[in-house]
């Protein structure tokens, strides 16, 4: 019987967000007015009366994610993960609750990968797609096979259900070819890049300089990471694979099946929204899900 905590990636943001939070929790306050200080804008006033327009530019968008996660988590008293894990986004928020990065750190960390994302996104235009009820196998084969464009797998969310991501122009010719070949959906999506593909590259050599000079610790619990979907304890690899997770695809489907199999039984999802939640039961019926928002 072992508890999970996780933590959700952009996409979960609302109107709104952690504004109970801060009014009814002092030490949330000056958590989130401590961050007010190191972003060097005031994120709240977005975050608790800002609207969705303005929530979704990335400077915003990705530090409002992680701090309604991470205040959530530091000022519940008593939460005692066995392992952690984060999608996207919310693996930083997650070497937080294993103590391998601090809340200041973490928090400079996000807002770098943030900028640099943007940057990498206005040198490449490019974007993503949802591809539904089709076997990860096939889309994979179906993107491979577009030869001249960039086009991979990004996210693989649960069964049925991978994000692909890539060119403008080659998405659209992938969204094609897997709607002819069965999917039931192939739907473009409304973000700003294509990101966890080799067009995250720019984003990826601006991060490893940050992520290099900020000191990690020695986590309390395994955190299992993106890329691999394993579990890791060793501050250089974590490291290592948090550079990587940019330009490579989000495995959420194999790091679910990976915590069940070491004896995963809890999920608990901290921060905005319940998609993490909803995952785990496609993934793996049995589990136990809950969420604190």
């Amino acid at each position: 019987m072992k508890h999970v905590y996780m933590f959700p990636g952009q996409g979960a943001q609302f109107p709104g967000m952690g504004k109970n939070l801060y009014e009814q929790n002092t030490a949330a306050k000056e958590l989130f007015e401590q961050a007010n200080e190191i972003l060097g804008f005031r994120i709240t006033d977005i975050m608790f009366g800002g609207t969705e327009t303005e929530l979704k530019q990335t400077n915003v968008t990705q530090p409002a994610i992680f701090l309604h996660s991470v205040i959530r988590f530091l000022t519940t008293p008593d939460l005692h993960p066995d392992m952690v894990a984060g999608h996207s986004l919310g693996e930083f928020s997650a070497l937080i609750a294993n103590k391998t990065l601090t809340f200041e750190n973490g928090l400079r960390l996000v807002a770098q990968r943030a900028a640099a994302m943007q940057r990498a996104c206005e040198i490449n235009p490019s974007t993503m797609a949802a591809v539904l009820g089709m076997e990860d196998a096939r889309v994979e084969e179906i993107c491979a096979a577009i030869k001249e464009e960039v086009v991979v797998a990004a996210n693989y969310n649960c069964p049925g259900q991978l994000v692909i991501s890539g060119s403008i122009e080659g998405i659209r010719i992938a969204c094609e070819q897997l709607k002819e070949a069965g999917a039931k959906r192939a739907l473009v999506l409304q973000v700003g890049g294509a990101f966890h593909s080799p067009l995250m590259e720019p984003a990826r050599l601006e991060l490893e300089a940050a992520i290099a000079a900020t000191p990690f610790g020695t986590p309390t619990c395994p955190v299992y990471q993106n890329v691999t979907a394993l579990p890791y304890t060793d501050p250089a690899t974590i490291q290592q694979n948090l550079i990587n997770q940019l330009t490579a695809p989000v495995r959420w489907t194999q790091t679910i099946q990976e915590m069940v199999n070491n004896g995963a039984s809890q999920f608990t999802e901290v921060g905005p929204g319940n998609v993490l939640q909803g995952l785990v039961k496609k993934i793996h019926r049995d589990a136990v899900t809950d969420g604190l928002n």
